[in-house]
């Protein structure tokens, strides 16, 4: 696992388009339905947008049919990290990036098997790397 990445603010903002900003750092939510990952189904790894961090394989995504794109597990338990997040007075479990923090989405009990979780992830929080052919 790689060592942690901190950036100020401006680091980040230098990096990151606003919108990715925005989600990232600020823990913002992009629009369902809006992102370019939600109905994507090439083959390929999801990588963190800000720190290229693999995080979810294109094998474990699925079509939740809840505006974002949906994954029942990550690459590996480690390039996650998950908080109790009680904001907008709900109890919901966050989704980090365990290698630079930034907020990709949150957790929730009712995916398929083999884990029953469905991993609601923001497009704007991924980059997309396609199989080699």
């Amino acid at each position: 696992m790689r060592s942690k990445i901190q950036r100020s603010d401006q680091e980040w903002q230098a990096l990151l388009s606003p919108e990715a900003f925005y989600v990232c750092r600020l823990k913002g939510t992009e629009r369902p339905f809006s992102g370019e990952f939600e109905q994507h189904w090439q083959e390929g790894i999801y990588h963190c947008v800000a720190c290229e961090t693999p995080l979810f394989s294109s094998l474990t995504k699925f079509d939740a049919g809840c505006g974002w794109p949906s994954f029942y597990a990550p690459i590996a338990e480690e390039v996650i990290e998950e908080y109790l997040d009680r904001s907008h007075g709900m109890v919901r479990t966050e989704v980090t990036c365990a290698v630079c923090d930034a907020h990709l989405g949150h957790v929730f009990p009712d995916g398929p098997e083999p884990t029953g979780l469905r991993y609601c992830i923001n497009s704007v929080s991924l980059s997309f790397t396609p199989k080699s052919a």
